[in-house]
């Protein structure tokens, strides 16, 4: 019974030891590795005959893009390089080893293609990291190392921020040609984008690839190189929200400048801010754009354009204070100037002022009437002129002297028109008395009304002095008063103006910016 047991306890042990022999798989391994790199030479271009090149077959995952630096023209992108070929010095019989089909092995004991990145800007050139080279029965290598590639891309800076941007991965042999080394494309649509990483910044089209072959003036034997072209579309929406709708926002409130009136103080402070707040955001947009005169901007021409129309602003700000503040005693309203703001343009604007329309009718009434007031202040007597009131006196006959009675006017038949208006006055220079006889008596009557005569003339002067100073001074503050509310009226004719062209010219450059982007909002 003892020995049973002890029989099958070593049975189990030899069955075990034989089951542990077979799953150890680091013996064939181990045996094919030494076999490989007994002689292998990593110097060696693994081909059979020299004179036939080494086919490789070469593609790139594309896994995030990192940065786009619009300052330095750089791109930095997280890439997996896809290298596969031929090595028959590696291929073995997998009976022989365990049916082992696969193995790994460290890319400097082996041969490995020198391919890299002809348009690297990284400090070690060289970005990928080494792994290992997966080499199956039939002799094929595969090799993919991972890496973070900084490499050169001309950016156009045209249509920022609805811009597109076309960067080149430029791959290929440092040292062999292509009559020793040719390269194919893997994928003939590109690079794979399958596990892309999406940026918050850059949306990413699609990258295709090309291969090329160049003759260089220094060697006959062609060199392959195989071009990726990382096509990527700018996100517009985080520049849309914070730098067009503020810009479109501040020059609005330039137009609101001109609703402004002008005796608030706060007309020309307000547009020489809105000066300054654009000038603060054109520098910040310019701080991310290359050094470059080979284009302009979108954004920048946007900028531009509306920063000239608030600098416009500014300028037409102080013209209209200019003409609000102007008075009588220090300007004079040119005729072109009266026509031009007080008559055509508020007709045009549709502007009245209280108790004047301003229609074309009463614009060429106006002028008509100007025309016959000039031609008949020209015919008027002096009298007529200083009194301002009509020439429409009674010839008084020489034989029938004027006489004055309370400072009307009285001719022989009784009547005079003082401004417009006839008034029945009494005689007070009786006719001469019929004959006497005294001599004397008649000459003395003579000589004191002659001296009546005298004195009521020089009353009649001094009376018409104050008149006319009284008149002079009321006509005056009148005029002034006119003078002074139609340069007012005038600065309003261009505040009005200015609103209506510099609303239009927003609107306008606004739509012809959005409308000639390429396209306005990737999300």
């Amino acid at each position: 019974m003892t020995s049973h047991c002890m029989g099958r306890n070593i049975l189990s042990i030899l069955l075990i030891l034989l089951f542990l022999r077979e799953t150890i798989c680091g013996y064939y391994e181990k045996k094919l590795l030494d076999d490989l790199l007994r002689s292998y030479n990593p110097m060696e271009r693994p081909v059979v005959n020299e004179s036939d090149p080494l086919l490789l077959t070469f593609g790139i995952t594309l896994q995030q893009i990192i940065d786009v630096d619009e300052k330095n023209q750089l791109l930095i992108s997280c890439l997996w390089l896809n290298l596969n070929w031929n090595d028959y010095n590696l291929g073995w019989n997998q009976s022989e080893y365990g049916n082992v089909d696969g193995v790994r092995i460290h890319p400097k004991r082996l041969w490995v293609p020198d391919l890299l990145m002809y348009n690297s800007a990284d400090e070690r050139f060289d970005g990928t990291f080494q792994t290992n080279v997966v080499v199956s029965h039939d002799g094929g290598c595969l090799y993919i190392p991972p890496g973070i590639f900084k490499s050169t891309c001309k950016i156009d800076i045209t249509w920022f921020p609805f811009d597109d941007q076309h960067c080149d991965l430029k791959f290929g042999s440092w040292t062999y040609s292509g009559w020793k080394l040719d390269l194919a494309m893997k994928d003939k649509d590109g690079g794979d984008i399958s596990s892309f990483i999406t940026n918050g910044e850059w949306d990413l089209i699609g990258v295709p690839g090309k291969r090329s072959e160049v003759f260089y003036e220094c060697c006959p034997e062609p060199y392959v190189d195989i071009t990726f072209k990382i096509h990527i579309r700018r996100r517009t929406l985080y520049y849309f929200f914070n730098l067009i709708v503020p810009c479109v926002l501040i020059s609005s409130m330039a137009l609101l400048g001109f609703t402004l009136p002008p005796d608030s103080g706060e007309k020309l402070t307000l547009d020489v801010t809105i000066l300054l707040s654009l000038t603060v955001f054109l520098n910040t947009v310019s701080e991310t754009m290359p050094a470059t005169s080979d284009a302009v901007p979108l954004i920048s021409t946007y900028f531009n354009c509306i920063m000239m129309m608030v600098a416009s602003s500014v300028v037409l700000t102080v013209v209209v204070l200019n003409y609000h503040h102007r008075t009588a005693e220090t300007h004079e309203m040119p005729h072109w100037v009266r026509t031009l703001f007080l008559q055509w343009m508020p007709w045009l604007l549709r502007m009245n002022r209280p108790g004047k329309p301003i229609t074309r009718k009463t614009i060429l009434m106006t002028n008509r009437m100007k025309e016959l007031e000039m031609k008949e202040k020209s015919s008027k007597s002096l009298l007529a002129n200083v009194l301002d009131m009509d020439d429409d006196f009674r010839v008084v006959p020489p034989s029938r002297p004027m006489s004055v009675a309370g400072g009307g006017y009285s001719s022989g038949s009784g009547f005079v028109r003082v401004n417009g208006n006839p008034m029945e006055q009494e005689k007070y220079m009786p006719q001469a008395p019929p004959t006497s006889p005294y001599p004397g008596a008649l000459a003395a009557s003579g000589h004191h009304s002659h001296s009546c005569s005298a004195t009521a003339n020089r009353e009649l002067q001094c009376i018409l002095k104050e008149l006319k100073f009284i008149t002079n001074r009321i006509k005056g503050r009148d005029d002034e008063e006119e003078i002074i509310m139609d340069w007012k009226f005038a600065a309003m004719v261009i505040d009005r103006f200015c609103l209506i062209t510099f609303t239009a010219f927003t609107l306008i450059t606004t739509i012809a910016v959005l409308l000639s982007a390429p396209h306005i909002i990737v999300e």
